[in-house]
Parts: structure tokens; C-alpha cells; sequence
């Protein structure tokens, strides 16, 4: 399986990665996590990265697309990957959609996790608080959100039109979200 999870900050999608990846056997590859350890390590990247993270905006194309086009190329993923957090804009769907077909294979589903606003705002300042993330607070989470609708929510019309984008609820408990997302993935297996 090669898929994105897709959706909002704060809809899950971390939490969610790591579940459809262990169920089949493939790597999660998160941008975030990747971004979070070149931070902490100090590397160039990192310290280029976290200039962006602060304010809330997105980590430029050429870094981000290098990264993910090095992790999809090792041994691990060529069974399959799940990304979370990329892509998220037009200029990276082309990026992946090239990384993907050089490798002979396909896309096959976008999951997009909704979740209310609100609750949104709610579930990262928790976070915020109890992971000790100070990129979290509220103006950033806000700004998040407003940059996720006006570069990414645009691609879930891009992935719906080539007939491979699967909405799922996100509202709810862990459990109840992943059964919703696997019901969704059979449902694309079966077309």
C-alpha cells in the first residue's frame, strides 16, 4: 500500500499513521517527525526548518521534497509507505507523483481525516501541554490552520478527482477513528 494521511494539525494523523502502517507492514513517514529531530539535533536543516515551524508556516518545497524522495528510497519502503504531512501543496503532489511513478507503482488512497475546528484547537494546546511543545501555542495552531486551508485543503480535491481520496471522521475515540479508516481502505481495495 502507498498512501497519504491528510488533515487538518490536531486531527490525528500521527496517531492514525502509525496504526495503518503496523496493520500493513509499512513504514509511517512523517515530515514532522523528520523536521522535529533535524531541530533537535541542531543540523542545517533543522535550524532552516524551525525558522518556518515557529511562525507556523511551511518548511520550503526543495527541503522538504529532498527529504521524503531519500526516505521513500530506502529498503524498507519499497513494499510500501504511508506519508503523514506530505504533500501539502500542488508543487509537491507533482514531486511525489514523479518519486512514485519512477518506481513503477501508484498511489492508492488519500485519507483525509475531518475534524471540527474547535476541537482542533483543543486537542494540540492538551498536546501542547502535556508533550512540552513549545511550537504549540495557540496563535501558531490558528495560523496552522489557516495555512492548511488555503495550500492543502485544496489537494483533496486534486485526489478526488483522480477517484482515490477517502474521507473518514476523526472525531471520536483513537479506536473508533481507525476502525472507520480501515472500513474506508476495504472499501477502496474492492473498486
Amino acid at each position: 500500500m502507498r498512501l497519504i494521511l491528510m488533515g487538518p494539525p490536531g486531527a490525528g494523523k500521527g496517531t492514525q499513521a502509525t496504526r495503518v502502517a503496523d496493520h500493513f507492514g509499512i513504514p509511517a513517514i512523517s515530515t514532522g517527525d523528520i523536521f522535529r529531530a533535524n531541530v533537535s539535533q541542531g543540523t542545517p536543516l533543522g535550524l532552516e526548518a524551525k525558522t518556518y515551524m515557529d511562525a507556523g508556516d511551511y518548511v520550503p518545497d526543495e527541503v522538504t521534497n529532498k527529504m521524503v524522495r531519500n526516505r521513500i528510497d530506502e529498503p524498507d519502503a519499497e513494499p510500501g509507505f504511508l506519508l503523514d504531512g506530505y504533500p501539502r501543496t500542488p508543487a509537491q503532489v507533482e514531486e511525489l507523483d514523479g518519486m512514485i511513478r519512477f518506481t513503477g507503482h501508484k498511489l492508492d488512497a488519500a485519507v483525509v481525516l475531518t475534524v471540527d475546528a474547535d476541537e482542533l484547537v483543543a486537542r494540540l494546546l492538551q498536546r501542547a501541554e502535556t508533550e512540552g511543545r513549545a511550537d504549540d501555542t495557540e496563535d501558531v495552531i490558528r495560523r496552522r490552520q489557516e495555512v492548511y486551508a488555503e495550500q492543502t485543503h485544496p489537494l483533496i480535491e486534486l485526489y478526488r478527482s483522480r477517484g482515490i481520496c477517502v474521507e473518514v471522521d476523526g472525531m471520536g475515540t483513537v479506536d473508533e477513528v481507525t476502525k472507520r479508516i480501515f472500513e474506508a481502505l476495504d472499501i477502496v481495495d474492492e473498486s
